[in-house]
């Protein structure tokens, strides 16, 4: 038996994995390190690769793995809420961008069928590069997270009317009328094939997989969805990967669509390196360096025309100046489904041999420039926010509609648009805590403020957005932000405004934990490592360790993880309680009507009557910590009190009626 394809996978495997080290160390994103791979082991460097059609089979099992996941990640409702950025700003971006290349294309003496085609080349942006990036940041369904996958989706469905636009451009009888009804036919279809598939038909089949407790018939079911929903749109005419993002689509509300996501996630990382791979192949390093400087104005009228062009488009859609720059360089690469239609554009001498690899080359440049663009986005949109910007570019051309806050005191301000900040929201809500949320998306600000919820919109990094949630008169303040360098900024200058707060934040990785101490923070949330130390803590209650040994267990994980910081952190540390198993602090309400109500302490005789230890008295906003004999307990009081459980069932009955 001759192992064709095996040596390539190695030796891609072991070239992609130096490269990669070497990367990483260098902080360069590692689909840089994959193109790079693909640049040397390609057949214009080294050679190193002889089986090139099957790197590309794998690389388009890769892209559909990733638009799988990325429909599992974003659900049919949320598709269904942006339909208008689908339609109207896809359909915006792709036009202009098309029109103005056209005309651009005839200072380079080009006939007009291939300046009209190097236009729609240039319109198409690369959904799994782009997605992969947004995924790996948790973006993907951030407020211009949304648009730019919006954008992406109607570039996709272009695809077919693209290849079909092709083949009228070289001449090809071709009966535009009856392709063009097959084609209506084709997407009714499609979409009927999604609604029934989400509503009804996938959650029962995969409810019906999953009671038979077999984790591998439930990953092979996945993977023939996947698959089988990405084979039936190809022959529909649409492409592999889009049919896999509707598969993904199709499953999203299923309740074991988080399971299907976490299991497929290391084969589509492996995957997807195969495609980048593929890309960094079809550079010719010589033609750019006989060109260099036709290639390099290339690139970078591109890239800027592409940018403007998407910011323009999200400034239509309403975004603020911060949004459009976001989505400016996140759409200013070229796509991979160009790569597919100019290989038909060649092949039906529409383009010349130099046109063609001219686009090779541009377009694999500015994909490896593109995790660099997005990565200095936000620092370049601040940059220009310092200037004297109209208030219509900075706010947006749909600004949100702004609400009064109370003047409250003692509250709580969430900060943050991230799930744990929203429920906290909602949890805070149903329990009646007076609480302000600071969102940075207008999407969810303007649904909390339909929900009639206290909600400011804007950027906390901002001190007036951080005076009008009254943080100056917080008591906690609590800021779920995951990047570190605006959590460090928010932190700051909560602290400055309001030196009392009491600051609790949410950090992605342990190694940032200093880093928001020394800003002030008082109690912080790594995510990862609390999220372990709540399993084992679960373990280990189920294992029936006494709390007590739970307690120092845990405090000792964390002050070897922590270090001194974990003496900060207040979580399960050991207290006098853990020698007293069985004495808890309780609340307990003072009622009308009971024994308690109007008397003073002295005059109930607590402690002779129960036994138990009165701690502290909450009455209104006030906490009256260290009650003497002549403290009176009145109706709707709280009282706080300790003792055994016994103990305190006697108090109850004191202070009920």
């Amino acid at each position: 038996m001759e192992l064709t394809v095996l040596p390539d996978i190695v030796i891609i495997f072991a070239l992609a994995t130096f490269v990669n080290l070497l990367f990483t160390r260098l902080k360069i994103p590692t689909v840089v390190g994959y193109l790079m791979t693909g640049i040397i082991a390609g057949p214009h460097l080294l050679a190193l690769v002889k089986e090139e059609h099957n790197i590309e089979l794998l690389a388009e099992i890769g892209v559909v793995l990733l638009l799988f996941t990325i429909g599992l990640e974003f659900s049919l409702k949320h598709l269904l809420r942006i339909r208008r950025i689908v339609f109207f700003g896809g359909l915006l971006q792709v036009s202009v961008t098309a029109v103005l290349f056209y005309l651009l294309s005839s200072f380079f003496h080009m006939d007009w069928k291939g300046g009209l085609f190097i236009g729609f080349l240039a319109a198409l942006s690369s959904s799994a590069l782009v997605l992969k990036l947004l995924q790996e940041r948790s973006e993907l369904t951030s407020n211009y997270g949304r648009t730019v996958l919006g954008i992406l989706i109607f570039q996709d469905l272009l695809l077919v009317p693209l290849l079909l636009f092709a083949n009228l451009l070289s001449n090809n009888s071709v009966d535009i009328g009856k392709e063009l009804l097959v084609l209506f036919l084709k997407a009714t279809g499609i979409i009927g094939l999604v609604y029934v598939g989400n509503r009804w038909f996938f959650p029962k089949v995969l409810h019906f997989i999953a009671l038979a407790k077999n984790q591998e018939l439930f990953m092979m079911s996945i993977f023939l969805i996947c698959f089988g929903i990405a084979l039936l749109t190809y022959k529909l005419g649409l492409s592999l990967a889009f049919g896999a993002f509707l598969a993904g689509l199709m499953i999203s509300e299923s309740e074991y669509s988080h399971n299907a996501f976490g299991n497929l996630m290391p084969f589509k990382d492996i995957f997807t390196s195969f495609f980048f791979v593929s890309i960094g192949m079809l550079l010719d390093l010589s033609f750019v360096v006989d060109n260099i400087l036709l290639v390099v104005g290339s690139v970078l009228l591109l890239i800027v025309l592409k940018t403007i062009i998407a910011s323009f488009t999200g400034f239509i859609l309403g975004h603020t100046f911060r949004g459009i720059v976001l989505i400016g360089f996140a759409l200013s690469q070229v796509g991979e489904f160009s790569f597919l239609l100019a290989k038909v554009g060649f092949d039906a001498a529409i383009l010349s041999s130099f046109s063609y690899h001219l686009f090779l080359a541009v377009a694999v440049i500015t994909m490896a420039l593109t995790p660099l663009l997005m990565n200095i986005s936000l620092p370049v949109a601040n940059s220009f926010l310092k200037l004297r910007l109209p208030d219509f570019l900075v706010h947006g051309l749909f600004p949100l509609k702004e609400i009064d806050i109370p003047d409250f005191k003692n509250h709580l301000v969430i900060i943050g648009k991230d799930s744990s900040a929203l429920k906290l929201s909602v949890m805070a809500k149903q329990y009646d805590i007076q609480h302000v949320s600071v969102v940075f998306d207008p999407t969810i600000a303007k649904e909390k403020m339909d929900n009639a919820d206290n909600v400011v919109y804007g950027d906390a990094v901002n001190e007036p957005i951080l005076l009008k949630a009254h943080v100056n008169a917080a008591d906690v303040v609590v800021v779920s932000v995951g990047d570190i360098i605006p959590s460090m900024a928010i932190i700051e200058k909560v602290k400055k405004i309001n030196s009392s707060a009491f600051v609790i934040a949410r950090a992605r990785n342990i190694e940032n934990v200093p880093e928001l101490f020394k800003m002030g923070a008082d109690q912080i949330f790594p995510e990862k490592f609390e999220i372990a130390i709540d399993f084992f803590n679960r373990v280990l209650m189920k294992r029936l360790y006494p709390q007590k040994e739970i307690n120092r267990m845990l405090a000792h994980i964390r002050s070897m993880s922590l270090g001194t910081f974990s003496e900060k952190d207040m979580v399960n540390q050991p207290s006098i309680l853990d020698e007293l198993p069985n004495v808890n602090i309780s609340a307990i309400s003072v009622e009308e009507n009971s024994f308690a109500a109007g008397k003073n302490l002295g005059e109930t005789d607590l402690r002779k009557r129960t036994g138990v230890t009165l701690l502290a008295i909450k009455r209104g906003d006030e906490i009256i910590e260290r009650p003497t004999l002549k403290t009176m307990f009145l109706p709707g009081d709280t009282a706080y009190v300790l003792g055994d459980p016994e103990q305190v069932n006697l108090a109850v009955e004191l202070f009920s009626p």
